[in-house]
């Protein structure tokens, strides 16, 4: 299995053309899509993002790096939001990312999630990524056994 991230990215001019659309329509299509890769089992994380004003960018080509609070002007495309899918290939991704109920103006870069076993696990920091991933683990079981009441 391998995990994928799809970047939804919203054209600029096209995400004034949603002004016009009815937002519960948007998040009934969006819940449809989210219920269907939850029930198929493949769906780990998911997220929309607020508007560009309420970012900044840190750019480091300077040092001290630089803080641009939003919007960003220079932006060809806007990133909205994201899923992180589990898949047992990149066709199979590709098809999830295909059934998205997006339209003109907007996009799904879709991209591998690198596994820390295709890094060298002898490592220390590999060795500590781990670890934290394993720590994280433990406290959300533990955060939801709590939450059952057990």
């Amino acid at each position: 299995m391998s995990r994928y991230m799809m970047i939804m990215r919203v054209d600029p001019a096209a995400a004034a053309d949603f002004a016009d659309v009815d937002f519960s329509e948007v998040i009934e299509s969006m819940g449809r899509y989210n219920e269907e890769l939850i029930k198929a089992g493949v769906m780990l994380a998911g997220e929309g993002l607020c508007e560009p004003e309420d970012g900044f960018v840190v750019d480091f080509g300077a040092d001290p790096p630089v803080v641009t609070d939003g919007p960003y002007t220079e932006a060809k495309e806007l990133f909205n939001g994201f899923w992180i899918i589990e898949t047992s290939s990149a066709e199979e991704a590709k098809q999830w990312a295909r059934k998205c109920p997006l339209g003109p103006g907007v996009k799904l870069e879709v991209r591998r999630v690198s596994e820390t076993e295709e890094f060298d696990t002898d490592n220390p920091w590999i060795q500590k990524e781990i670890q934290w991933r394993a720590d994280l683990a433990e406290k959300a079981a533990q955060t939801a056994r709590v939450a059952a009441g057990r």
